[in-house]
């Protein structure tokens, strides 16, 4: 029971950081874009650092 006393906290701080991790994330934009990255891993053309070392 003594041990709650320790991990209510460290809980309750991880909870807080993972959800100040996430509204970060949604405030650098990191969610605008979803369906790019899906649609750029099916184009056909080589990405752009390979075109530019033919």
């Amino acid at each position: 029971m003594n041990m709650l006393i320790y991990l209510i906290p460290i809980a309750l701080f991880l909870g807080a950081l993972g959800l100040l991790a996430f509204l970060w994330s949604i405030k650098t934009g990191q969610y605008e874009d979803l369906d790019g990255a899906a649609w750029r891993a099916l184009g056909d053309e080589p990405p752009e650092d390979r075109q530019q070392h033919k």
